[in-house]
């Protein structure tokens, strides 16, 4: 299959993402090495993982990740489109997560190297990966605070708004049709720190509330306002424009 070049990559035509200039796309294009698909379940990175390389999620859905020993996890934040992939493990020795897809997904892979050319060739985009990198340590904060402060209800509330409101920002019609929704209850349960048991009946409780319907693997708002009141969000949930590494 023939690759998309950078400066022609379909995310390019989504709104929630800044425009490049010709000179940024031919500093991604020189340092983009190839593109690749996994089918979903396969693992892009792991844990402990010395040599990945970085990346960009082009297409699908993904999540990280941090196991115990036993074998349960920690779903630390879901990845969609747009999301720049491996910045942590450049900080230290080795992967401190892995990233598992979710769907099937493409990823432009970038040289092991490439945070250090961008820094050194292009301090916008240098300062780009700082945004990406901050921008998602507030999206595990939120997890935090829902693991650690939020009821059931509330935790479900937040990754559902959150969740829909990122996909949404992606489509055309803005989610009118509902967006995809990948997650299975055991991922939503890994994600928020609840059993199974409690996914089900909370994701039940909140359907028969008429505040939001998951039908054939698509996420649909029903009200809300009453979602955005019951998560106790700060802002409405809506992504900011960003940047596209």
């Amino acid at each position: 299959m023939a690759e998309t070049p950078c400066s022609l990559c379909p995310l390019k035509k989504s709104p929630l993402f800044l425009a490049h200039s010709p000179e940024e796309n031919d500093l991604m294009q020189s340092l983009k090495r190839r593109e690749v698909t996994l089918k979903p379940g396969e693992t892009l990175i792991r844990e402990g993982q010395t040599d990945a390389p970085l990346y960009t999620l082009i297409d699908g859905w993904a999540f990280r990740l941090k196991t115990l020993s036993d074998g349960r996890r920690q779903i630390l934040n879901f990845l969609l489109p747009g999301d720049f992939i491996g910045v942590q493990q450049k900080m230290g020795d080795a992967a401190a997560h892995g990233v598992v897809t979710l769907t099937d997904a493409v990823f432009c892979v970038f040289q092991r190297d490439a945070l250090w050319e961008l820094h050194r060739r292009s301090p916008t985009m240098g300062f780009n990966i700082t945004w990406l990198t901050a921008h998602e340590e507030s999206l595990v904060d939120d997890t935090l605070l829902s693991v650690g402060r939020r009821s059931a209800e509330e935790r479900i509330a937040t990754l559902l708004i959150l969740l829909f409101k990122r996909a949404a920002a992606l489509q055309t019609d803005a989610g009118a049709g509902g967006v995809p929704f990948p997650l299975t209850q055991q991922h939503v349960a890994d994600g928020l720190g609840l059993s199974l048991v409690h996914t089900n009946k909370t994701l039940r409780k909140l359907e028969r509330r008429g505040l939001h319907q998951i039908v054939d693997g698509r996420l649909h708002m029903r009200d809300v306002k009453a979602l955005a009141r019951l998560a106790d969000l700060y802002g409405d949930g809506r992504p900011p424009q960003r940047p596209l590494v």
